[in-house]
């Protein structure tokens, strides 16, 4: 399944910062980023809870906000994209 990320992390402390690096590489280990705070992900279920529970481990419910969408299998019919920093399918091979 699809799922986008969204996140909101505090940053007027140095704790803070710590907080949205790290948000942001266990991210980057399940998907692309397609913006500053927003991660396109394909995972399973199991991929997807487990996703969850490491980033809750790492936020500050009280300042910090996370969004998790389930966009499903039929993706492409989902998101229209335009403008700068063009993506790539995830599902398909990626030549360097």
């Amino acid at each position: 399944m699809y799922i986008l990320i969204t996140y909101d992390i505090n940053t007027t402390s140095l704790n803070g910062q710590k907080r949205l690096r790290k948000v942001a590489k266990i991210c980057i280990n399940y998907g692309q980023r397609v913006q500053n705070s927003v991660f396109e992900c394909k995972v399973n279920e199991s991929q997807y809870r487990e996703l969850q529970h490491k980033l809750v481990k790492v936020i500050d419910q009280k300042v910090d906000s996370l969004r998790f969408y389930r966009l499903g299998d039929n993706y492409d019919k989902k998101v229209k994209h335009i403008g700068a920093k063009e993506t790539y399918k995830v599902e398909e091979p990626m030549i360097l």
